[in-house]
């Protein structure tokens, strides 16, 4: 599950759908696996910290210069990004937890709707704008949307991207770095919770297992999308996650 985690969290397939679908091939009683979903999650983003330590240090860098900079109006459009996301976070957790529930019909409908998401990158004519704030905002809406299993958040965050007129390279860093806060937040809520307590339905063992097989496979991944970013390959995607989308439901059908 750690592997699977690891090697979709960065490629446009959606992590937390093939999570589901791994679960539900696994036996896992997906109701009580929550927290191993946080966990493996934090792993991948401490996979992107090691992939972007340069760029996140420039910010930090940046921020701690206490003036109007590039890198102070970055970090402003990163949290601009988070906004949406964590308004869901905060008062509508209950909601989403109840599509973590190993509905594999669900799971690949929204697998479906990543695949036309990814497919309309492929009708995009312009890349050559800088991430604004109101490009920052939208985007930010489109990983929203990604709470839900089988919606790519890096496909949505960065097909949006491509399709508002951003420019490539720009909109796959910006997207990796966006989601660093929310998910250390939802590791953090999770702790505050008592979600990692010695009661916890998920031994720590399987946690940390887990958590290496993620970050390790996470560095393979998050390098690899880059390169595919940029070379424009997503419609390979689009065809996967209408494939396995469409086997998921024939599957939950059955």
């Amino acid at each position: 599950m750690g592997l699977v985690q690891g090697l979709t969290e960065f490629l446009p397939v959606s992590s937390s759908g093939h999570l589901e679908l791994g679960k539900y091939l696994l036996g896992v009683n997906a109701e009580k696996s929550l927290m191993f979903t946080v966990v493996v999650h934090g792993a991948t983003v401490l996979s992107t910290m090691v992939i972007f330590w340069k760029d996140i240090w420039l910010l930090i860098k940046g921020l701690l210069r206490f003036e109007k900079n590039e890198e102070t109006l970055y970090v402003l459009k990163l949290i601009i990004s988070m906004i949406p996301v964590g308004i869901i976070g905060l008062f509508f957790i209950d909601e989403v937890e109840q599509f973590f529930t190993g509905n594999i019909i669900f799971v690949g409908s929204m697998l479906l709707v990543t695949s036309v998401f990814l497919g309309l990158t492929m009708v995009v004519k312009s890349d050559s704008r800088n991430i604004g704030f109101s490009d920052a905002l939208i985007i930010g809406i489109a990983q929203s949307f990604a709470v839900l299993p089988g919606i790519s958040r890096s496909g949505a965050t960065i097909s949006t991207g491509l399709m508002i007129g951003n420019k490539k390279e720009l909109i796959t860093r910006f997207s990796f770095l966006m989601v660093l806060i929310p998910i250390i937040g939802a590791n953090v809520k999770s702790m505050i919770d008592g979600g990692f307590s010695a009661e916890s339905d998920i031994g720590m063992l399987p946690l940390a297992v887990g958590f290496v097989a993620a970050f390790l496979s996470g560095l393979f991944a998050c390098k690899w999308m880059i390169k595919i970013v940029n070379k424009g390959k997503l419609i390979y995607f689009a065809i996967y996650t209408f494939i396995i989308g469409t086997v998921a439901i024939i599957v939950g059908l059955l």
